[in-house]
Order: C-alpha cells, then sequence, then structure tokens
C-alpha cells in the first residue's frame, strides 16, 4: 500500500484541491489520515470513474446533460408515435380538414338562411313583399354582423 499526498495526489491525476475533496466526499479518492491518501486504490478509483464519465461522452455535466437530451428525445419519439396512433385510429385529424370542413358547412348555413325569405314568399304567396324584403334585409345584416364579430 502506497501512501501519497494530497498536493502530489493533485498533481499526479491533473486535479485541483477542490476536486480531490469532491473526489473523497464521493468515496472515489480513498482518504487514510490527515493528507495521505492510497495511491492505488484512488487511481483504480478514479480510472473507473473517468472511465464511466467518458462512456457519456463527456465530463459530468455533459454526462447529465446528454441523458437529459437523451429522454427529451426519446418522449418526442414517443408523442410522435402515439399522434400517429391516434391519427390512424381516426381518433386525430388535420387541423387544415377540420378548418374546410367547417367552412363547407358555415357556407350551407348562410345559404340556407338567405334562401328563407324566398322559401317563405313561395309558401306564403298571399304575404306583402314588404315583409320578404325586410326579412331579407335582416337576416343578412345579422350575417354581416356574425361575420365582423372577430374584429
Amino acid at each position: 500500500m502506497l501512501r501519497i499526498g494530497g498536493a502530489d495526489l493533485c498533481d499526479l491525476l491533473g486535479i485541483s484541491p477542490a476536486m480531490l475533496t469532491e473526489l473523497k466526499k464521493r468515496g472515489i479518492a480513498v482518504h487514510y489520515t490527515r493528507d495521505a491518501y492510497d495511491l492505488a486504490e484512488t487511481v483504480r478509483a478514479y480510472v473507473t470513474h473517468l472511465r464511466g464519465t467518458a462512456s457519456g461522452r463527456g465530463g459530468e455535466k455533459q454526462v447529465v446533460s446528454l441523458t437529459t437530451e437523451r429522454a427529451r428525445l426519446s418522449k418526442e419519439q414517443a408523442d410522435t408515435q402515439a399522434l400517429k396512433n391516434a391519427k390512424t385510429r381516426g381518433e386525430l385529424i388535420e387541423a387544415s380538414e377540420v378548418e374546410r370542413t367547417w367552412a363547407d358547412t358555415l357556407r350551407q348555413v348562410r345559404a340556407r338562411i338567405l334562401a328563407t325569405p324566398a322559401r317563405l314568399r313561395a309558401e306564403l304567396p298571399d304575404t306583402s313583399p314588404a315583409v320578404f324584403d325586410a326579412m331579407d334585409l335582416a337576416l343578412r345584416d345579422t350575417l354581416k354582423d356574425l361575420a365582423n364579430a372577430d374584429n
């Protein structure tokens, strides 16, 4: 068992004293007494630690970042697949399709509303034409107000 001082260990491993303290807290640097470390065990544990960090392709911060990014990517892929599945089951439709369908429906509603005075004129031949003209004007004004309601 070889003992080494903290300053010499920092120099050997190329780390700062603060990093050595952190490694000691995490059990990587094997500490005996004040300023005495087990050289072989510390180097062995430090190499193992570095291999684990390197398998993540970077330092510890990069490993955490990479892990976070992998989790985010995995979630995005799962969400994409869930949307595809919902669309396949007919539970989801494109917004453009909804917009087109609603526009068609509203055009039909408008056409039927505007046709109402003419239809009633045919069904009620004894009614004054002024009534139907007033009804037509009122319906057109209402549709115009509704069309401008967003503005």
